[in-house]
């Protein structure tokens, strides 16, 4: 029973605007669900949370509401953050488990207030966690993807996330130089929305344009061996824009990659404006380590080879992307002093 509770001590968790995954030591990433909550809009009692909250949306009667409760990496309705998190934490840890002894690590996008980082930080004491703290999401993603982050010698993390996207360039423990954009998956989402609707006249929900970016979105199409383009198609199903009714579209690879064309060079540029503040001995360095992209948004398919074009820069995706943020988080406690260190609130404790 004693060693029972002792794994179970630490926890990392990366609060997403689109997933919330959590990471328990000795068990890795045991929860990665969307960040949707569904409630009764009279009552405000919880229907659901996660995977059958995300079905919910944009199918409830008047009398369910499903919603993001972050919205561009930042908590937008606090109660609603809090329910959903003290859901998931009880998911994580399983019946009849305790929240007294809790460690816990929470990554947050680098840009957020400290105003942002104290809500969060009282989400989770407020579920009885004995020590938070708070990572910034580039740092987390960095410990997670496996960069030595305490060494003189620079690295470069970008983390492409559901509401931000945070580029970084760390040494030495700490962030040297960083950006926060408030533009990722679900700006991508949008734009494929939106041109969806401007060129084939067709109307789609926030699902199908998901579906359409992770299945054949592209920042770069794929070149066969006679020079030709690769072009896959796939059907999306909406509303017609002009008779109002159901209907279906093919849509193809390359129209993505337009479509997708804008979200990837703003990245693009948030990178650049990051190296540009970088000095010059570390600008050295990433020349040789290159850059670890991070996030769901960074398994965009060849987002890697447009920034290599665009920047000159080696770059590389890191092999759990979508989770590094949670296991950076949860692995940052084997260390207390280096996380205290790293994190932004331990001058408060």
């Amino acid at each position: 029973m004693g060693f029972f509770n002792f794994f179970k001590k630490d926890m990392g968790i990366d609060l997403g605007t689109a997933n919330t995954l959590i990471y328990i030591a000795d068990k890795g990433v045991v929860l990665n669900q969307p960040s949707v909550i569904a409630y009764e809009t009279r009552t405000k009692k919880i229907i659901s949370v996660g995977d059958s909250a995300k079905a919910m949306v944009g199918r409830t009667p008047n009398s369910v509401t499903a919603i993001r409760p972050l919205q561009d990496g930042v908590i937008s309705d606090f109660d609603m953050t809090a329910e959903m998190l003290s859901a998931f934490i009880s998911k994580a840890l399983g019946e009849g488990a305790g929240t007294n002894n809790l460690r816990v690590v929470v990554g947050v996008p680098s840009g957020v207030t400290e105003v942002e980082k104290r809500a969060v930080e009282e989400v989770v004491r407020q579920m009885g966690a004995r020590e938070v703290y708070i990572l910034e999401e580039p740092m987390a993603a960095a410990i997670g993807a496996g960069l030595n982050v305490d060494e003189a010698e620079g690295c470069m993390i970008c983390d492409v996330g559901g509401g931000t996207t945070d580029i970084a360039v760390i040494a030495l423990g700490g962030n040297v130089t960083s950006t926060s954009i408030r533009y990722a998956g679900d700006k991508m989402n949008e734009a494929v929305i939106h041109f969806v609707r401007k060129n084939k006249g067709l109307i789609i929900g926030e699902k199908t344009a998901e579906n359409l970016k992770i299945n054949i979105g592209c920042a770069l199409l794929d070149i066969d061996e006679e020079g030709q383009e690769i072009i896959e198609i796939m059907t999306a199903s909406g509303r017609d824009i002009l008779t109002g009714l159901p209907t279906s579209v093919e849509v193809t690879s390359k129209e993505m990659m337009i479509a997708l064309e804008e979200s990837v060079d703003i990245i693009i540029e948030g990178l650049r404006n990051t190296l540009e503040k970088t000095p010059p001995e570390i600008s050295a360095d990433i020349v040789t380590s290159g850059i670890v992209l991070t996030g769901g948004g960074g398994l965009l398919k060849n987002l890697d080879k447009m920034i290599e074009n665009k920047t000159g820069m080696k770059v590389e995706v890191a092999e759990n992307a979508f989770e590094a943020v949670a296991y950076g988080a949860g692995k940052s406690l084997d260390d207390i002093e280096k996380l205290k260190r790293y994190s932004t609130n331990s001058l408060r404790r």
